[in-house]
């Protein structure tokens, strides 16, 4: 059996950790009465949710092509990615606004806030365990990149919705611990629904982030550089090519590229010997970048290459 990747298990860490914490945030609202505390279990029971989607994404992207999907089910984790951005604003931020601001109109009485404290501490120490399990994924797949620029980059989008949602669980609680903390002290369940507002508001935030990137990832992105230019590396390199003019790349998921590359062989080639190049090159690329799944080779002079890029760029 394979071992799972470190995203997958981010993944597992984030759906026990967030299931135990929904159920405490919960029995503490109805204990206490707190807003904040309940919006922050409506957060808890979305990332729960998400952690299960993603989970379904996963498993439909590994299965083999077939007649219907010749170049496999990739795009599945992407397409259930995006679900879970639009969840997270849906049913997460939309949810703990609504209690906020209903909270606000209609001010309650906070009671025992003994136990909101008790469940904020736990929920942060859980939530923190996941936090830490999804940086060292995330850490893993971004190498030498910053942050920012690993997130903008990464083509495994399990990895940095796992950390966007932990971070904004983190954030999360330090609201709800303010607004509870504050109600408490001036007397005043105003201030709980404030800090249910923000927890919104908090939300809404992560989710247009989130759905920014997943629906670029959707759409389709080409290869990292070092994949390209290892195409055209090794194209360039084969005696019967002349000149590899170029390659365009899409990811269909994490580790599915296909490749588009553009060459122009050797004049003196016939049929069979451009054949056996093109297996060549295949073959050679395909070891050498495992995550290009099908590779497309389409005999081009440079010029006309040259005259299809500047149509794109002019789109």
């Amino acid at each position: 059996m394979a071992k799972p990747s470190a995203g997958k298990i981010s993944v597992y860490v984030a759906l026990a950790s967030n299931l135990a914490v929904a159920v405490t945030k919960f029995i503490a609202a109805a204990l206490t009465g707190s807003s904040a505390m309940l919006s922050e279990g409506f957060h808890s029971v979305v990332d729960t949710t998400n952690e299960l989607l993603l989970l379904y994404g996963m498993r439909r992207a590994e299965r083999p092509p077939d007649i219907s999907h010749p170049f496999g089910y990739g795009r599945e984790l992407y397409f259930w990615s995006f679900i879970v951005a639009l969840l997270v604003m849906v049913m997460g931020g939309a949810a703990a606004l609504y209690e906020g601001v209903d909270h606000v109109l209609h001010p309650e009485p906070m009671r025992n806030p003994l136990v909101n404290y008790l469940v904020l501490g736990a929920s942060f120490v859980f939530e923190s365990v996941s936090w830490l399990a999804a940086l060292k994924a995330f850490n893993s797949s971004r190498g030498s990149q910053g942050y920012f620029d690993a997130f903008r980059n990464s083509k495994d989008p399990t990895t940095f919705i796992v950390l966007v949602e932990d971070s904004a669980a983190l954030l999360g609680l330090m609201i709800a611990a303010a607004g509870i903390g504050a109600a408490h002290a001036l007397d005043s369940p105003l201030l709980d629904g404030a800090a249910s507002i923000g927890i919104g508001l908090l939300l809404l935030m992560a989710s247009l982030l989130l759905a920014r990137e997943t629906k670029a990832l959707l759409i389709g992105e080409p290869a990292r550089r070092r994949v390209r230019d290892a195409v055209l590396r090794i194209a360039g390199e084969d005696p019967d090519v002349r000149h590899a003019n170029g390659v365009l790349t899409v990811h269909l998921g994490p580790n599915q590229v296909v490749a588009a590359l553009s060459v122009e062989f050797q004049d003196a080639l016939d049929t069979t010997r451009i054949e056996c190049c093109v297996d060549r090159i295949e073959d050679a690329v395909k070891r050498a970048e495992p995550e290009i799944t099908t590779l497309f080779v389409k005999p081009q002079t440079r010029d006309t290459w040259k005259r299809r890029v500047e149509r794109l760029a002019q789109s």
